[in-house]
């Protein structure tokens, strides 16, 4: 990974600024920065659905039992993942640090992907260095997609914004058999390379032969379904949080509004880091307590970039005060509606697909 180094201005005031009074409305409130009483409850309700639908789904008679419950079991993993494992990991979902450690690695690791490998790169190198080629984990260089000016751009790229929602159906079924392990090898779509300690190797095959233990042979062996039935479910539920996962986060940072920095020779950026994150984020329906509810904040990408430190569940609350500091410093906070994202994202697939170089689409608020 490339490290870079940063420029000062108009973003650094705004920071300095933003953290001062973000602080003062924990220290008035009397409150902690880490997950409440209702983030606890939030927390509780959704491991509590996992469990129900798995055990449901064990129980199910019919075919059609079987599909739904599998795939609210894997809804609901999926949520419990935006909204305890993502604050876990930054250390904020409940005060004690042993706990964020212990429900981190719980819910990420039973889910067949390894915790501290997506642990280190998201806070290590994509929070670090959003959208810069290079440096963040998350921008890709896969061929089948052109995501920035520096890719090549191939002649089949002009289709990539039609056959773009067809591969994001395969995004998690990537993940869970090829992502981590072409890392092993040092081989991946990812721009930059990862080491792996040799514990978390072990752990790594050991929760992924678990997984597909309790996710396709137990159901396979204790129900009166093939195991051609039950592989087709499993299947189906990939696709469908592959769908909702890229559909969450894919149009945050893949947009004609955001921007994808590149770094001089010397290794610097020509501005500073918490510029860096208002550039790169795009956040939708950040006032809507269903999307707090239900993403875990993942629909206020720049605040939480910005304040990782902050449970989600406090994001409504603080949100005055973001667009406050941000007017007054003169930086822009790009804020939209779901859909305005999503198109948004799809116009940056079309350019970068028809053009070697593309204009940063300006943000009119």
């Amino acid at each position: 990974m490339k490290k870079l180094k940063f420029t000062k201005d108009e973003g650094s005031d705004f920071y300095k600024e933003l953290r001062m009074k973000v602080d003062a409305y924990f220290e008035d409130k009397g409150i902690s920065k880490s997950g409440n009483a209702a983030f606890k409850a939030k927390m509780y309700l959704y491991f509590a659905l996992d469990v129900l639908f798995y055990v449901c789904m064990l129980r199910a008679e019919t075919r059609g039992e079987f599909i739904l419950f599998y795939l609210l079991m894997g809804l609901s993993v999926l949520l419990t993942a935006f909204n305890v494992s993502h604050d876990a990991s930054h250390g904020i979902a409940v005060k004690s640090r042993f706990w964020n450690r212990i429900l981190f690695q719980i819910s990420f690791n039973l889910q067949g992907n390894n915790a501290y490998v997506w642990g280190k790169n998201h806070t290590e190198s994509h929070h670090l260095y959003t959208n810069v080629e290079g440096s963040d984990i998350d921008v890709l260089n896969n061929p089948l997609f052109r995501m920035t000016e520096s890719q090549e751009r191939k002649w089949f790229h002009r289709f990539q914004w039609f056959y773009a929602p067809i591969l994001y159906l395969l995004y998690s079924i990537n993940w869970f058999f090829f992502r981590e392990t072409l890392m092993l090898f040092k081989r991946s779509s990812r721009t930059i390379s990862v080491t792996i300690p040799a514990i978390e190797i072990v752990k790594l095959v050991v929760y992924k032969l678990l997984y597909i233990g309790y996710m396709v042979i137990l159901p396979a062996l204790a129900l009166d379904f093939s195991w051609s039935f039950v592989l087709l479910t499993f299947l189906l539920n990939h696709f469908l949080v592959s769908l909702i996962f890229v559909g969450v986060l894919g149009v945050s940072h893949v947009s004609d509004f955001v921007s994808h920095p590149q770094a001089d020779e010397n290794g610097k950026l020509g501005m500073s880091w918490p510029k860096l994150q208002m550039v790169t984020s795009i956040d939708y329906n950040p006032d809507s307590l269903f999307c707090n509810w239900t993403l875990g904040g993942f629909n206020a990408h720049a605040l939480h970039h910005l304040l990782p430190d902050v449970c989600h569940i406090h994001y409504r609350q603080i949100l005055p005060i973001f667009r406050e500091v941000s007017k007054k410093h003169g930086l822009k906070y790009m804020e939209m509606s779901y859909w305005e994202a999503l198109k948004s994202h799809f116009r940056q697939l079309v350019i970068m697909g028809k053009s070697q170089h593309y204009q940063v689409r300006t943000y009119e608020g």
